[in-house]
């Protein structure tokens, strides 16, 4: 019982699957080409250009501007504008907001109802809801328009809040600011995300109802929803229904994200199809990201020859991408291509590439898992060999490898410098861990294993989110269960309405907590009593997860698909 409660706790099915951002979009890719940057003096560069190149978080970007005012340039409003498009399409909110702030306190433009909608969400963003809230109360009626409305409706929908989401769309309605599909648009995403699927098919029907057609964005927020509960009728009813209407331009996302669909469901002759007609729809400018992603999806449904077919597509386009090398091994790994992955590596190290660890780290992954140390060894001497450091990910993939090849002393020195030399939120995979813990146990070093699990608890500086959830798992297997009901009130307090706490993951360590006699009975109660008055998570959720944890009736299998399901707080 107590086994298949971890096992559960500690794995996910990770899904690749397109996730709608309705402001702002990733980067394609945060890794250095084969070519070298710009050299030229800051003074020559352009504003955006200066703007662009300050990439740290933690350096205002102020400085900047007031140095080509003292330059005797004009500040333009249109590039500072554009500067905080670029800025939020890239997550640099903070740069953005700096931005936002110095065009009030220089007073020499006036902003429009546009420019502070932005800037709500950028407080959202960066200072919290709660700021966000204030600043709103303290807008002039003169800009209050649909605008402002509609970003703090964004806001609340960022933030997972759907009580105040809901008040605002019907706010918005009363109040006649609901003029397009903007406000819906907002609400189906929200309703997706938490897989509120009886509200979204009832949102759906209002916006048939009042005439309100979709958009492409709109299109694809309910396509994805329609992947996500594997809903395959509705699925392909909505993609009939976008090939049809002529305001939609279908496009390579709506066919992948349908062949994701199809994969998740089992039917691959019908993703194959799916995939060849995204093919035939991918665009000159976003030729990379498609061919990366379609790497993984025909590895997926085990077609080695297409892998191949579009790695030599993506190689001649003139730059050499990191992204890509890991892509296509980490393809080829998955088609059991060790050879072939082999090759790739090789390439890559004969390239002038910038240095990325997670592609020696595949490798060290790959050799470890056959048993094949002494590559895995060599990869590691690599990367040394290179002037770089391994990471944590490095050294537990080798640990890996001497537990395959029965060396535990080795294992538990390799285990101990992938904790040391890890980043805040990191400890190694569980089954190892537990592993080192156990030889060191039976050979009767007590001292050692308690040593080993102190190490892991007071380096990994968790932040709310997955990396708690391995740590719980981690104390547990241990039978420390005190340190991980201490684990999980951190994880508790740190959450707010942007960061959550994982519902499914929490409502299986409560019910395994209550089935642990009086004692464990308690703490449960303790950390019920806590979630209720944190206050960052709705009364709804709440009633929910009492209800889950006192069912009888409902197992943990139920529990654990809410986990699948991405079921947050909020």
């Amino acid at each position: 019982m107590k086994m298949n409660l971890l096992v559960r706790l500690t794995s996910y099915l990770w899904r690749r699957g397109h996730r709608l951002l309705t402001a702002e979009s990733v980067p394609t890719d945060s890794l250095t080409p084969s070519f070298s940057p710009s050299l030229a003096p800051v003074d020559s560069l352009p504003l955006m250009r200066r703007i662009s190149r300050a990439v740290n978080p933690s350096v205002s970007i102020v400085p900047i501007l007031q140095q080509w005012v003292d330059e005797g340039k004009n500040v333009n409003l249109c590039d500072l504008q554009n500067s905080m498009r670029l800025l939020r399409k890239n997550r640099r909110y903070k740069h953005a907001l700096q931005i936002s702030d110095w065009m009030i306190e220089e007073n020499r433009y006036k902003l429009s109802a546009g420019d502070a909608a932005i800037r709500l969400n950028l407080i959202s963003r960066v200072h919290g809801l709660e700021e966000a809230e204030k600043h709103f109360n303290s807008i002039s009626a003169s800009l209050s328009d649909n605008r402002i409305y509609g970003s703090l409706l964004s806001c609340y929908v960022n933030a997972k809040q759907v009580e105040k989401a809901e008040a605002m769309m019907q706010k918005m309605k009363d109040m006649g600011f609901i003029r397009n599909q903007y406000a819906y648009t907002e609400m189906l995403n929200l309703y997706s995300q938490l897989g509120e699927h009886e509200k979204f098919e009832a949102l759906v029907k209002e916006m048939e109802e009042k005439g309100i057609e979709c958009n492409k964005i709109t299109y694809t927020i309910r396509l994805n929803a329609y992947v996500d509960c594997s809903d395959i009728e509705g699925m392909e009813t909505l993609l009939m229904k976008m090939e049809v209407d002529p305001l939609v331009k279908m496009d390579f996302d709506a066919y992948s994200l349908a062949a994701n669909g199809y994969l998740k469901a089992g039917l691959l002759d019908k993703t194959l199809s799916m995939l060849k007609k995204s093919e035939q729809l991918i665009r000159h400018d976003s030729r990379k990201s498609s061919y990366e992603l379609l790497l993984k999806q025909y590895a997926s449904v085990g077609k080695k020859a297409d892998v191949y077919r579009i790695w030599q597509r993506y190689k001649p386009m003139g730059r050499q991408f990191n992204t890509g090398y890991v892509r296509m091994i980490s393809s080829l790994l998955q088609l059991d291509d060790l050879d072939g992955a082999e090759m790739i590596w090789l390439e890559w190290e004969s390239k002038n590439t910038h240095f990325d660890i997670r592609i020696p780290n595949l490798m060290i992954k790959a050799y470890a898992e056959k048993g094949s140390l002494e590559k895995a060894e060599a990869c590691v001497e690599k990367i040394v060999k290179r002037e770089k450091e391994p990471n944590a990910i490095s050294w537990d993939n080798l640990a890996v490898g001497y537990l395959q090849c029965s060396q535990m002393t080795k294992a538990v020195e390799t285990i101990k410098k992938a904790i040391l030399t890890s980043k805040p939120g990191w400890i190694p995979r569980i089954d190892t861990l537990k592993k080192c813990l156990e030889y060191l146990r039976s050979s009767g070093d007590e001292e050692a294993a308690d040593e080993l699990l102190k190490l892991m608890n007071e380096q990994s500086r968790f932040e709310t989110g997955t990396s708690w959830v391995h740590l719980v798992a981690a104390n547990l297997l241990s039978g420390e269960t005190t340190e991980a009901v201490e684990i999980v009130k951190k994880a508790i307090l740190a959450s707010t309405p942007e960061r959550h706490t994982r519902f499914g993951t929490l409502a299986m360590f409560l019910k395994h907590l209550k089935g642990q006699g009086r004692e464990g009975e308690g703490a449960a109660e303790e950390l019920l009593k806590m979630i209720n008055q944190h206050g960052p998570f709705s009364r709804l959720t709440y009633n929910r997860l009492v209800s889950c944890v006192y069912d009888e009736k409902l197992k943990t299998e139920p529990l654990y698909q809410m986990e699948d399901d991405d079921q947050n707080f909020g």
